[in-house]
């Protein structure tokens, strides 16, 4: 739609329903074929607004989430490094194809090669270094628990206080 000219009254009211079902601001704007500042000023004259709260607390549930999938991947990193360091002096099976006849030939060695356990402390390393840093960087999310509970918590202090104001004000 061209700048400048008037938006139709169907488009308005379009916008309007649009934003009472919950699209944002911009995806109503795609829809519509009109600027996003456009549509903000036509939600705001119908009396209404792209409340954010319920985008942040699903982003605040979303980063909790992700800690605990973060520390939850810590522990798989520890167990599975922690198993190959159990079993590092365990006989080991050696196997081979081949030969003119495509042989299959295995035998069980008492220990694992060399660079079969320098890959295995390797490894193991490497995952304690990133466990290490998860766990450092990482307060599994409680932050931002205590950030949404902080909220909640206003939430009813607010709610309660309105009560008492309500109560008091009523004739006895």
């Amino acid at each position: 739609m061209a700048r400048g000219r008037p938006v139709e009254e169907e488009t308005r009211a379009r916008a309007v329903e649009l934003a009472k079902q919950g699209l944002s601001r911009n995806a109503i704007a795609r829809e519509l074929g009109i600027g996003a500042a456009t549509v903000t000023k036509i939600i705001a004259g119908a009396g209404l607004s792209f409340d954010r709260s319920e985008t942040e607390q699903a982003v605040k549930a979303r980063q909790i989430d992700l800690a605990a999938m973060r520390i939850n991947l810590a522990e798989k990193m520890g167990t599975a490094a922690s198993a190959m360091l159990d079993r590092i002096d365990d006989s080991y099976l050696v196997y081979n194809f081949g030969g003119k006849d495509n042989d299959y030939n295995e035998h069980v060695l008492d220990s694992a090669p060399v660079e079969v356990k320098r890959s295995i402390v390797v490894t193991a390393g490497i995952a304690f270094d990133k466990i290490t840093r998860i766990v450092e960087k990482d307060n599994g999310g409680l932050e931002q628990a205590q950030g949404v509970l902080d909220q909640i918590a206003e939430g009813f202090k607010a709610a309660a206080d309105k009560y008492r104001t309500e109560a008091t004000d009523e004739p006895e």
